[in-house]
């Protein structure tokens, strides 16, 4: 006698083998262009810009306009991609989280940040070297990170940055301010109530033409690689691979060094402080 299932046990046997047979299957990887074929399709190339940082951010004060060698880099990319560009004002604490939000496509300048990229994609390739410096109220002459690791030191940093990060790990004995933003920095050694503030080399060189403020580069010097970050999602391979050959080129034909130059001097901004070992 030939021993036969029923029909619905026959039927359930077929289906259990079908989903046993897709879960087994490797899941479909995401399209590598997805992200820059979404930023094309928007038409928009959405960029932080933010306010006290020139001359890499600059807000026209009547007209609302933003430009800037930052700027200037979005425009390069956008004018590539055939989109515009759409300024979304933010700070350097804000990003991880308008990355996150979704609010923006990429950011310039940053300092790759474990606890950031959880969230943010930084590009391998630095679009530009910095240094960490700080601007020193009249009278103040520590020069290296040792001397500035001391609990009558009085350090502003702005919040959520690398500056702050920098501050933490090589002067924890010092006492450190964090601040929104670059300009409430100056205000708190202009008050009296901070003896330096941690910036990058650049930014020094832009506080001192303002302020008259010295400029010192603690020792050891502390390189700070900038790139640019974008956000971290499925289907933006192609999206990095795509700014990592831009950066490339910049630097290989001199057009990221020399933007940076062009727009230190159109604000009179002296660059002879850097010294003889350092390049960008």
């Amino acid at each position: 006698m030939r021993f036969r299932l029923p029909a619905f046990l026959m039927t359930a046997l077929a289906a259990f083998l079908v989903l046993a047979s897709a879960a087994v299957q490797p899941a479909a990887a995401a399209d590598p262009n997805l992200v820059l074929d979404r930023i094309k399709s928007s038409g928009e190339l959405r960029v932080p810009v933010m306010v006290g940082e020139e001359p890499g951010y600059i807000r026209d004060r009547n007209t609302g306009e933003w430009t800037g060698f930052y700027m200037d880099w979005s425009h390069d990319i956008a004018d590539l991609l055939g989109v515009k560009v759409v300024p979304v004002e933010t700070t350097w604490g804000n990003l991880a989280a308008d990355f996150q939000a979704g609010k923006i496509d990429i950011a310039f300048g940053l300092n790759p940040n474990p606890k950031r990229g959880l969230v943010v994609d930084y590009l391998n390739a630095p679009l530009f070297t910095d240094a960490w410096a700080i601007v020193v109220k009249p009278g103040f002459d520590k020069k290296t990170w040792k001397d500035l690791n001391d609990p009558s030191v009085h350090l502003v940093v702005q919040k959520g940055g690398t500056m702050q990060v920098v501050a933490e790990a090589l002067t924890p004995k010092a006492q450190i301010t964090p601040v929104e933003e670059r300009p409430l920095g100056v205000m708190e050694l202009q008050a009296g109530r901070g003896d330096a503030m941690i910036v990058s080399i650049f930014d020094a060189a832009q506080i001192a033409k303002q302020t008259g403020f010295k400029v010192i580069l603690p020792t050891p010097m502390l390189l700070n690689p900038a790139t640019i970050g974008v956000r971290r999602e499925e289907g933006n391979e192609g999206y990095e691979n795509w700014l990592t050959n831009w950066v490339n080129q910049q630097r290989a034909l001199g057009l990221a060094q020399g933007k940076l130059y062009k727009a230190f001097e159109d604000h009179g901004i002296d660059l002879s402080m850097l010294p003889a070992e350092f390049s960008f």
